[in-house]
């Protein structure tokens, strides 16, 4: 009986979303007292495998195969169903990424397992299994059981924070029975995103809506994002507009993220956009309206134009950091 994470790769290296999961994983498998068992797949160097025991692996397992180098819900959920019953998986443990929401139903349905989606804390094992979720836009706090003898827990990004060890796993190869045919999904070309910090991966995130009047006033919310190191994002009313690119949009129809700052400027805070960044650790709000609704889920908040605020916070930040560097 063992605990298996899914440990996702991205063009050979583990993003944040993948550590948090592994060290997740990790915690779970020391309070029920069951081995650790990490599976990757597709084209990954040794060093970066075996780093993943300063997260918490201890056995890597790895399937050496360049058909998972793409990802298809398919193939994968087949791959780790396969791996499951050969390690007799108790615990199934993965990212809460866009990958991840692909794979776990899939994998749940092979395994006639229960699953719960995005977890926000590690469950509770005494007893009966039980696992906590956000649910209506971030406003309640769920408490599933699952009672199935396998169970699979996908983690939602910047729900914990890891502690790293000195420490490398070890890694011994796999293989599984997937055919060519088991992969249906055909990469006919990519789009990379700008280079920067990946908005689902940002610690920081600066964002603007429409109280910025035009997408020629973005360059201070882009100058104090890049004092910061954060990412940038927006509302849906801005990316509608295409004053910003879509993949910025965070909301109930776009991304939700859960940075532990969320810098929000000239936004409203409709229930929609709040939907998507209710999550964050720290909200500070800037907005000229005393009664924007945003300020009541806030943390800290500035009244004020948010053409004089920003400058002037960005000034402050930069001296902040070139008097303590």
């Amino acid at each position: 009986m063992a605990v298996l994470v899914f440990a996702e790769s991205t063009e050979g290296t583990f993003k944040k979303a993948t550590r948090e999961a592994v060290y997740f994983a990790s915690k779970i498998a020391e309070t029920i007292g069951k081995e650790l068992i990490t599976l990757v797949m597709g084209t990954v160097a040794d060093d970066q495998l075996a780093g993943l025991g300063k997260v918490g692996a201890g056995k890597v397992l790895h399937v050496n195969d360049s058909r998972f180098d793409r990802f298809d819900s398919g193939a994968f959920a087949k791959a780790v169903a396969e791996v499951a019953g050969k390690v007799q998986a108790q615990v199934v443990v993965m990212p809460f990424s866009a990958n991840g929401k692909a794979l776990g139903p899939r994998l749940s349905a092979r395994l006639k397992a229960g699953i719960v989606p995005g977890a926000i804390s590690l469950p509770e094992t005494n007893g009966a299994f039980v696992v906590k979720k956000s649910v209506f836009s971030g406003k309640a706090i769920a408490h599933f059981v699952i009672k199935t003898p396998v169970k699979i827990i996908s983690l939602n990004p910047n729900s914990i924070q890891v502690t790293t060890v000195d420490k490398t796993a070890t890694v011994e190869p796999i293989t599984v029975s997937v055919q060519d045919s088991d992969f249906k999904v055909q990469v006919i070309g990519q789009e990379k995103e700008a280079q920067g910090v990946p908005l689902p991966e940002a610690e920081i995130v600066v964002s603007g809506g429409r109280g910025l009047k035009g997408p020629e006033n973005w360059g201070m919310i882009e100058e104090l994002a890049k004092v910061l190191g954060a990412a940038t994002a927006c509302s849906r009313a801005v990316s509608d507009v295409h004053w910003r690119p879509h993949h910025e949009h965070v909301g109930q129809t776009g991304l939700t993220i859960r940075p532990n700052l969320y810098i929000a400027i000239a936004i409203s805070g409709a229930i929609q956009h709040l939907a998507g960044v209710s999550g964050s650790k720290y909200i500070v709000v800037i907005n000229n309206d005393p009664e924007a609704p945003f300020f009541k889920y806030a943390d800290y908040g500035i009244v004020g134009d948010a053409f004089e605020v920003v400058p002037k916070l960005t000034a402050a930040f930069k001296k902040y950091f070139e008097s303590n560097n």
